[in-house]
């Protein structure tokens, strides 16, 4: 089973059987119980993210110049406690919640710098992600969209060319040079965030089967944590491509 979420690999419920020994008391994976630790999750993100929106501004309106800490410091533990929840799974309980908090200070900030170039942008990003996570989900569950093995492949090595993309964008800007076109207002930047926002869109289908798999295969009980933390690295992902296609889409 693929996945283009770095979260959800194959491997995740194969190695259970020869990790650590879950006893039957302490139960399996549902998926009311991962439906319910992705309420919390967001919630905590909602929570932070509206604290460090709330640090963004100063007394006279303009964005307070010491914004980009909170960017900067929420993206990287974000990322850090991402790579200890992806190879320690059993450990989400605890890195799943801090994840949370940490991305909901990154998303507050850079919300929030947003909003200040673009008034009313982030209300509709967020619309746009909702909308996007319950129409992909109606189109799962009524078999719309079937997560074949042709589907999966399609989609991850989709993913992959983008991580590689943003990846050679980063490196390339340390040393002054930027790819040409594909980050700008223009035809070609507004088509590369249309495709790069079907294809986050797309990995919620591939999350929503995995998840499925392990309700399922009757993974252990920290995995409703492990699979709600997978869909939410997702869904922070489509929603920071949505502020991008926006912003495009106004800067014209």
């Amino acid at each position: 089973m693929r996945s283009g979420n770095p979260a959800f690999q194959e491997s995740t419920f194969l190695d259970l059987g020869s990790g650590t020994v879950v006893s039957r008391d302490a139960g399996t994976m549902t998926l009311n119980g991962t439906v319910n630790r992705t309420g919390i999750l967001l919630l905590l993100a909602v929570i932070t993210g509206a604290w460090s929106w709330s640090q963004a501004f100063g007394a006279d309106g303009a964005v307070n110049p010491a914004i980009g800490m909170y960017v900067w410091g929420g993206a990287l533990t974000g990322f850090v406690l991402a790579m200890v929840t992806i190879f320690k799974q059993a450990w989400s309980p605890v890195t799943a919640p801090l994840y949370a908090i940490a991305e909901g200070v990154f998303l507050g900030a850079i919300s929030a710098m947003f909003d200040a170039r673009f008034n009313g942008i982030v209300m509709q990003a967020v619309l746009l992600t909702f909308g996007t996570l319950f129409a992909m989900l109606f189109a799962y569950r009524s078999g719309l969209i079937k997560a074949t093995e042709n589907f999966k492949l399609g989609v991850v090595a989709a993913t992959g060319g983008i991580f590689l993309v943003y990846l050679a964008t980063i490196v390339l800007g340390f040393f002054g040079i930027q790819i040409p076109m594909i980050h700008e207002s223009g035809i070609v930047g507004i088509g590369f965030s249309l495709f790069v926002v079907v294809i986050a869109a797309l990995n919620l289908v591939l999350d929503f089967d995995f998840i499925e798999t392990g309700v399922e295969r009757g993974a252990p009980k920290y995995m409703e944590w492990y699979g709600a933390f997978g869909l939410m690295v997702t869904l922070v992902w489509l929603y920071l491509e949505f502020l991008r296609l926006l912003s495009k889409l106004q800067s014209r």
